[in-house]
């Protein structure tokens, strides 16, 4: 098989998949190159030259899921090492020693974990576990030559809609989900960061928009804080350069955002390739659903790399930010294990 993502919306119980039967997905070297473009687009948290945004082009759009799949999947040994506590120690008390300076006011750090397997791994067989278990999340497993074979499960739009309505999302806060939640005023402030910053970002495009929450919402064993934004576009053409002023927003990256970016690109003990990137349909079928990459995985020939991170302030605590890595984690964990 070429090129493909196969997915499930939210709430939604059927599938699609989108295959391109002949050549490589475009390569792109930024956001604002999406506008006028259609196609499942792949893009990662920071695109580089052997980390491209990647557009699947849709030769074939149907709802039918394959019965079998085979895919070369990368037989990569050496990036299945995994992340210490060590490491993770020494990336947070440096993040943390620039937010008490006053240098950000909110830094996401990140980690990835490897879990070998002898047995032949079968993606499909993991996505519908992911779409069962977790009817509330945008469920994706996408292949190109460029990325590898990935893996996604997560609740946060980054981008959706068509004609001249859409609608973002502010999602931010981690607790585990029970009925009652009660949200700490870390968390709290952690999610006005990242409203925000979106109404800010909106602002530069739209005066014709809508903020409504914040409410908890519920993703698989996790509880979030979530603000909707519903905003009216009369010009899709900008599409590619709302996506550039919202990417990476301060839910996965931090604040201020370039200065964070760089920070995180130059400091973090792992490369986050497409993790806290986006993926989604863009204008197929004249419908655009792009998700943030939160809970993931790349998937090799001999097992998998997770990836988790989160929001750290000036007040946050080594061992309750690595416990909250943890429960992330737990997302993909669940699903291998149930396979």
């Amino acid at each position: 098989m070429s090129s493909f993502a196969l997915f499930r919306l939210p709430y939604e119980q059927q599938f699609t998949l989108i295959e391109q039967t002949s050549g490589e997905p475009l390569e792109l070297v930024s956001c604002g190159e999406l506008s006028g473009k259609t196609g499942f687009v792949v893009a990662p948290f920071a695109p580089s030259s052997d980390c491209p945004i990647l557009l699947i082009r849709p030769d074939r759009v149907t709802h039918d899921i394959p019965l079998t799949m085979e895919v070369p999947l990368r037989d990569t040994a050496s990036s299945l090492s995994t992340d210490s506590y060590r490491d993770y120690q020494v990336d947070f008390a440096n993040f943390h020693a620039h937010l008490d300076n006053g240098d950000f006011s909110k830094l996401v750090l990140s980690r990835s974990i490897s879990i070998p397997s002898d047995a032949p791994l079968r993606p499909l067989e993991l996505f519908r576990k992911a779409c069962d278990r977790y009817p509330r999340m945008m469920i994706i497993l996408v292949y190109t030559p460029q990325s590898g074979m990935w893996l996604v499960a997560t609740p946060e739009i980054l981008l959706s809609g068509g004609g001249e309505q859409w609608q973002t999302v502010a999602l931010a806060g981690t607790m585990p989900f029970e009925e009652d939640v009660r949200w700490s005023d870390k968390n709290i402030q952690e999610q006005r960061y990242v409203a925000t910053y979106i109404t800010e970002q909106l602002e530069q495009f739209t005066s014709d928009f809508k903020e409504t929450g914040p409410r908890t919402i519920r993703a698989g064993h996790l509880a979030h804080l979530r603000s909707d934004f519903h905003f009216s576009l009369y010009n899709n053409k900008v599409i590619g350069d709302l996506l550039q002023a919202l990417h990476p927003t301060p839910a996965v990256c931090g604040l201020p955002k370039q200065e964070a970016f760089r920070f995180i690109l130059h400091n973090e003990h792992h490369g986050r390739r497409y993790y806290s990137g986006f993926m989604g349909p863009l204008f197929v079928d004249d419908r655009t659903n792009l998700f943030v990459t939160l809970r993931c995985m790349q998937l090799f020939a001999n097992g998998y790399r997770l990836y988790a991170g989160g929001g750290i302030l000036k007040d946050s605590q080594e061992e309750q930010e690595w416990q909250e890595t943890e429960i992330k984690l737990d997302t993909m964990r669940n699903i291998i294990n149930n396979v």
